[in-house]
């Protein structure tokens, strides 16, 4: 469970790093700060689009293959699921299966 939790952070985080450095977006980003800034909100946007998408995916009659490639530009095909509980040891347990 953790490699897809794992996945589903780092890709975003990179795909905005990529995004910001490919097209500067408008910005004239000499500041390290300020790139930061933008790579981390370009992250956060790719990561709640695709995240969007795979959700409606699953409520609305979509092809498979939408929800699949929602997942894996998010870096892993399927979200990861996790039961419900208050134990923190079984989360603890969760987590390394």
């Amino acid at each position: 469970m953790l490699l897809p939790s794992l996945l589903r952070t780092v890709v975003p985080l990179v795909a905005g790093w990529i995004i910001v450095a490919v097209t500067h977006l408008g910005f004239g980003l000499d500041s390290n700060t300020a790139q930061a800034a933008v790579t981390l909100a370009v992250a956060g946007a790719y990561y709640l689009v695709f995240r969007l998408v795979e959700r409606v995916a699953e409520r609305v009659a979509w092809p498979v293959w939408i929800k699949g490639a929602a997942g894996a530009l998010l870096g892993y095909a399927r979200p990861p699921k996790y039961r419900s509980t208050d134990d923190v040891a079984d989360l603890l347990r969760q987590s390394r299966s």
